[in-house]
């Protein structure tokens, strides 16, 4: 049994939504990670293409030990080893990779891998995924979460990535939608921690008013 899933099952529980920190730094990710906790953030994902973002990873980890951390952007099983080194316990990645999701589970992380197909889905919880990322989300709708859901096996977590916006979660969640991964809208590079403080309040706010 993968020791993190009962954690990762506890946060989506508790507030469902994973900050997406494209462009977060080493010097910004104490205070940001902070924040964000402080505003029930638990599930914090940086993308592999920020500026050396194992060390946010590690940085993370370090000052927010009550939260999930990883990495997004994930493509191979060599990022998926390194991201594991530093500390990393969620991988995110905005394709479905048999390799890398078995990589992710065999080091015994949780996989997000992204899908938008059912063929894709399927495929990635037959590889060993513990929730699914609907990316992008763009190119999608509330009626292809109802869709998927559908057929999926019940309790499969599935999450719309790709302009969230605290005014556009009630038609996804409505249709299905287990949670969501919220980037831009949350946080841009530079953005000061007391602002991404204020947005995530925002998102919070907005996914505990809606009904369940």
């Amino acid at each position: 049994m993968n020791d993190l899933l009962p954690a990762f099952q506890h946060a989506m529980a508790q507030l469902p939504l994973v900050a997406i920190l494209r462009g977060l730094t080493p010097a910004e990710a104490p205070a940001v990670g902070q924040a964000l906790v402080a505003a029930g953030f638990s599930l914090l994902e940086v993308p592999l293409n920020s500026p050396e973002s194992l060390q946010s990873i590690r940085l993370l980890r370090k000052q927010c030990p009550g939260a999930l951390v990883g990495a997004g952007t994930v493509l191979t099983m060599q990022q998926v080893r390194e991201v594991h080194a530093a500390g990393g316990q969620l991988i995110v990645s905005p394709c479905f990779d048999a390799a890398v999701v078995r990589e992710t589970v065999a080091l015994g992380m949780v996989a997000l891998p992204g899908v938008l197909t059912p063929t894709e889905a399927f495929g990635a919880l037959a590889a060993g995924a513990h929730a699914l990322k609907l990316f992008p989300a763009e190119m999608a709708s509330p009626a292809a979460v109802k869709a998927l859901k559908a057929v999926l096996p019940r309790g499969t977590p599935l999450l719309p990535v790709g302009g969230i916006t605290p005014e556009g979660m009630g038609a996804w969640r409505a249709a299905g939608a287990d949670g969501f991964g919220i980037g831009s809208s949350l946080y841009k590079p530079g953005k000061a921690a007391a602002a991404v403080a204020e947005t995530a309040k925002v998102f919070v706010g907005a996914w505990r008013a809606m009904p369940g």
